[in-house]
């Protein structure tokens, strides 16, 4: 996290296509209340109805990127000083450790991993998926490179998913 001085710190929120991601907006607002600016980019079938686009981007001031810059267009963010997968699937946490970079939410994150930008991480991935060995392998990939996970999410019932631990996560990291 850069110094609160000349720049608000700006926040990339990577959202991926899971139920959980329906409540982003929890996110965002802790973040801007810790006074971050938000961005958002999210998965293309995150896009497709797994969270309330316009209203995250009316919360952010600032539409969601989904789909990579043409050249010469403009950066619509600025550089992040952190980045949040919140809600982070199976399949981007597997690719992302892989270095696979077939959407702009995995270029992002394996761009910005080579960057020494903090980045905390949600995953919401089911028990069964979760005890996959090339899961487990992308955890320790992924930690060893300095990504910081919360609590694994599963979506069992009663149980709530840590929107505001990505947050502390950061504040950990920039101790």
């Amino acid at each position: 996290m850069t110094e609160r001085g000349e720049k608000p710190p700006f926040l990339y929120v990577v959202v991926c296509a899971a139920g959980i991601a329906a409540d982003v907006g929890r996110l965002i607002n802790a973040a801007q209340e810790r006074e971050w600016h938000v961005g958002v980019i999210a998965t293309p079938l995150a896009m497709d109805g797994f969270f309330d686009t316009a209203a995250v981007e009316a919360q952010t001031g600032r539409p969601i990127r989904s789909a990579w810059r043409r050249p010469g267009d403009p950066r619509p963010f600025p550089e992040p000083d952190a980045v949040v997968v919140a809600p982070a699937t199976f399949n981007t946490i597997n690719k992302w450790a892989a270095g696979i970079a077939d959407t702009l939410a995995l270029g992002t994150l394996c761009e910005v991993s080579g960057l020494g930008v903090p980045i905390a991480v949600l995953p919401c991935v089911a028990d069964a998926l979760a005890a996959h060995p090339a899961y487990q392998e992308s955890l320790t990939r992924l930690r060893a490179t300095g990504v910081r996970f919360g609590p694994p999410y599963a979506g069992a019932d009663g149980e709530e998913f840590a929107w505001e631990e990505a947050l502390d996560l950061l504040d950990r990291a920039a101790r």
